[in-house]
């Protein structure tokens, strides 16, 4: 069966995470990443609200909720604090990962994606700390907006999360990692050609000598 859009991004975040990290999963499509992980990894999540040890969505507690208010379960071994607490672990940089969803990166590795001006927003919830906290940020987003626009800029114009923020960008087209020299784009999904990505994206991208597909799709 064909991975939707959502899927690709989400099995390629997953071999992004390393054996024995702690890992805070933004709400919507990080939340699929468990479910790609290696057999051989296993990552401990923490949840903004208040806990680590976030068990799988499909086990759920009825009386437990992950900071993205979706009912969710434990693990044995878990840890529950306040929410004090738990920001003293996001702002102490204990975090090795966090995983975002992103409305806009540009070059210099700023994140925009908690609001666009004149819509209604929940509000930014832990993201401005976490993308701070942690010690490698994965924006996992669409590659383009729902009218085609770019997401990839030269320069963010939403509101900015972070400054200079960004690790690495997954979407369903590419893996782009942000490096001293910029923006390097170093594999490209299945059937996706350099072509279009460049023609997708508004940044300038540096290409890799070893440019290759994205492994684990075979």
């Amino acid at each position: 069966m064909a991975l939707s859009s959502k899927e690709i991004i989400a099995k390629r975040v997953a071999l992004e995470m390393k054996d024995g990290d702690i890992v805070n999963l933004g709400i919507g499509l990080p939340t699929l990443v468990p479910d790609f992980l290696p057999a051989d990894v296993r990552v401990t999540l923490h949840s903004e609200n208040g806990f680590v040890g976030l068990g799988p969505l499909q086990e759920v507690d009825a009386d437990l909720v992950n900071a993205g208010g979706q009912p969710a379960g434990i693990i044995p071994g878990a840890a529950m604090f306040d929410s004090l607490k738990s920001f003293e672990l996001v702002r102490g940089g204990h975090l090795d990962v966090t995983v975002l969803g992103g409305l806009q990166v540009d070059e210099q590795g700023n994140l925009a994606n908690y609001m666009v001006p004149g819509k209604m927003v929940p509000g930014m919830g832990g993201a401005m700390d976490l993308v701070v906290g942690a010690k490698k940020v994965v924006v996992a987003m669409e590659h383009t907006a729902k009218d085609g626009g770019a997401k990839i800029l030269k320069q963010c114009t939403l509101p900015l999360t972070g400054k200079g923020v960004v690790s690495v960008i997954v979407t369903e087209l590419a893996l782009i990692r942000m490096t001293q020299d910029g923006l390097v784009l170093e594999e490209l999904a299945p059937g996706v050609t350099l072509e279009e990505v460049q023609a997708k994206t508004e940044a300038s991208l540096i290409i890799s000598n070893g440019l290759k597909t994205m492994p684990g799709f075979e």
